[in-house]
């Protein structure tokens, strides 16, 4: 007989976790990426000469601001060719902007294969959302590990230079969203078992119902025991009387057989 496709189903209506776990990362890494893009720290020059001991230079890839620790004031748009000339800043930019553009791609890919109001999800267009979500993570950490390379080789005015905290946000984000995108991407394809995806065979299920027996059926008997009254009338023993009985009785005799009344000496 020829063989048939196997058929799978899924156990559960709710949104597979694989989903929620890439759909979760993946914004929290595009916020990450987006500050570390516009953020003007990428490094940090302190101890510049013919300049205050509490000046320091803040340089990013779009802009450079000349800060004071003792009046906290900015000064951006500072001027420097020979930082903005070299070939990591122009590769940054454009690698930056495009990781950004593509997440959000991603995610409008995604979503509507993640869509939980639906029977089974559209694997594949959610796992083309994830693949795109996992390429732009990949654009993030090529210029942010490139530029943590060679952060003190490029051109600047001292030699006190240290990494600043867009660095450590772009690696979060990009880390965020190559984690968040494979995960997502691995939904594509059915693997260990079909709970990647929350789906067993319907040939385990049938044989699962089949084998299992239902529980014996418990039967409630109603009972018949009765209270007994203080009116019942069940006869109680002579004995029983007379030692209940809390006043003086007259003795019984007995006349040819008969029982005659008591008398009772009230």
């Amino acid at each position: 007989m020829p063989s048939h496709a196997e058929q799978w189903i899924r156990t559960s209506m709710r949104t597979p976790g694989i989903f929620i776990f890439g759909m979760v990362l993946a914004p929290c890494g595009w916020i990450l990426n987006l500050t570390a893009t516009v953020a003007p720290n990428w490094r940090t020059i302190n101890t510049i000469a013919l300049l205050p001991v509490d000046t320091f230079l803040q340089q990013g890839i779009w802009d450079i601001c000349k800060t004071s620790s003792s009046s906290q004031v900015n000064q951006c748009n500072q001027k420097d060719e020979a930082y903005f000339n070299n070939q990591i800043i122009a590769v940054a930019q454009g690698l930056m902007v495009a990781s950004l553009i593509l997440t959000l791609i991603g995610l409008a890919t995604a979503t509507p294969g993640v869509r939980c109001w639906k029977d089974r999800p559209n694997w594949t267009v959610a796992g083309l959302g994830g693949m795109l979500i996992f390429l732009s993570g990949v654009l993030t950490i090529i210029p942010i590990a490139w530029y943590t390379h060679i952060f003190k080789d490029i051109a600047a005015s001292s030699t006190d230079i240290r990494v600043g905290y867009c660095i450590i946000l772009g690696y979060i984000g990009g880390i965020f969203e190559l984690l968040g995108g494979l995960v997502m991407f691995i939904g594509i394809c059915r693997c260990c078992g079909g709970k990647n995806r929350g789906e067993t065979r319907i040939s385990e299920t049938t044989a699962h119902f089949r084998n299992t027996k239902p529980p014996p059926r418990r039967i409630e008997v109603p009972s018949i025991a009765r209270t007994r009254s203080s009116a019942s009338s069940v006869p109680y023993s002579k004995d029983s009387m007379e030692d209940e009985a809390d006043f003086p009785r007259a003795k019984s005799t007995s006349y040819g057989g008969r029982r005659p009344a008591y008398d009772v000496d009230l």
